[in-house]
């Protein structure tokens, strides 16, 4: 048989059993690659590490991704949350573990107590398998969108919310997933949170969000989303006078309320251990070296270090401009359900006004990933879509070659990933 005649038959052969794959497996198959292509972009970088603070030269994938704030993270998991904030003699508050939401620690903790897998090993294939839980949770989001529902695989998987998935499974922040960060687990509960709004069903929304204000601070954003949604939907049915203004103060306002309460409750907590009222948002801040929080002024200082005194204050206003009119693009409008735009935008006010910008910046921009949706839709192209995650995961080796690569800056340190 000739070399094309085989090629042929496997070719053939490939297409048959991609017909029946199930949409979960074709998910996990293309988040399952990235995460390979995330292993090799580790691996690579990490063999090119010299000396620092977690060694003395080139480092094993497993000991690289533990570096940065899977430190602290370590911490929670050894030690708990210290009883009494750590302060200088100044009386600021020091850098400590009450920054980092327990979720994710905590259950790594109670895996390792019965497996005894340890650290570094439990808290990354947590994080890996939250990651390949939350593509799947994407999937049925974009498969639930009539824009995104183009013509589909003989399998009835569909294309472009599988072509979403690629893009969000490559994005240039997307290593993270696979590492000791709490990043994964908090992208799967936000995942399925939103889902279950979409789907109507309050319950689970009520324990999803307790579960991801527990894992990462967004907890505000998602209950500010969900205030706005039920206000939304109660000016819409008095409106078209389905209900009276009475009628309003639904379920949907509990699970909006349960989620403010579910928002504050780590500073409540950090309040309750140790005694001191600011305790959480001190210790926030002692990463910034300045005890206050003033809502925009950090935009528009580092926009004046960047680019100067008149450019450096119009470029913030231009920034939120650039959001305001992505998310009214007829693209988001017709890619992303009216929640999920709802919380995009709720999540960017909320960096606007609390975020001291920085390169962690970046990974912080990870909770937007439904955007995946919006940037698959702009063109049914193969080209633009594989141009998509190619880019993306050039951009990785990018991310982590820069950030999570160590190589102290000439006045001591360096910029966190």
């Amino acid at each position: 048989m000739s070399s094309t005649s085989v090629s042929t038959v496997r070719t053939a052969s490939l297409r048959r059993a991609w017909d029946i794959t199930p949409w979960w497996l074709a998910v996990a198959l293309v988040y399952g690659l990235s995460r390979v292509w995330g292993w090799i972009v580790f691996t690579v970088v990490g063999r090119q590490q010299g000396p620092g603070p977690w060694g003395d030269g080139a480092m094993g994938y497993l000991q690289f991704v533990d570096i940065w704030d899977s430190d602290w993270y370590r911490r929670i998991f050894t030690e708990g949350y210290p009883a009494q904030l750590p302060r200088d003699v100044l009386g600021h508050a020091e850098q400590n573990q009450w920054a980092f939401y327990p979720v994710h620690p905590l259950l790594v903790r109670g895996i390792d107590a019965l497996t005894g897998t340890g650290w570094a090993l439990t808290a990354a294939t947590v994080s890996l398998l939250a990651g390949f839980g939350a593509a799947l949770v994407l999937y049925k989001i974009f498969d639930g969108v009539p824009a995104l529902r183009e013509p589909r695989w003989v399998n009835n998987v569909g294309k472009a919310p599988l072509w979403a998935v690629a893009v969000f499974a490559v994005n240039p922040v997307a290593p993270v997933l696979q590492t000791p960060y709490a990043e994964g687990l908090h992208l799967l509960f936000l995942s399925l949170a939103v889902l279950a709004v979409l789907r109507g069903r309050a319950l689970p929304v009520v324990i999803f969000t307790v579960l991801m204000a527990l894992t990462r601070p967004t907890g505000v954003a998602f209950a500010a989303a969900l205030g706005v949604w039920w206000l939304w939907r109660s000016v819409v049915s008095v409106r078209r006078r389905e209900r009276r203004w009475y009628q309003c103060a639904d379920r949907w306002l509990v699970v909006a309320l349960i989620a403010c309460a579910a928002a504050l409750s780590w500073p409540a907590i950090a309040w309750a251990v140790t005694g001191e009222f600011t305790a959480y948002t001190d210790t926030e801040t002692a990463w910034r070296g300045d005890n206050r929080v003033i809502p925009i002024l950090p935009w528009v200082d580092r926009g004046v270090n960047l680019f100067g005194p008149i450019m450096g204050v119009v470029a913030p206003v231009l920034l939120v401009a650039a959001v305001v009119l992505m998310l009214r693009t007829r693209v988001v409008k017709e890619a992303l359900p009216f929640f999920a735009r709802v919380w995009i935008a709720a999540y960017g006010v909320y960096l606007l006004l609390v975020l001291h910008p920085q390169t962690s910046t970046f990974r912080l921009l990870l909770p937007w990933a439904l955007l995946a949706g919006p940037l698959v839709h702009v063109s049914e192209s193969k080209a633009y879509r594989t141009l998509l995650v190619v880019t993306g995961a050039v951009l990785q080796l990018v991310w982590v070659g820069w950030l999570w690569h160590w190589k102290e800056l000439p006045g001591g340190g360096d910029y966190p990933p």
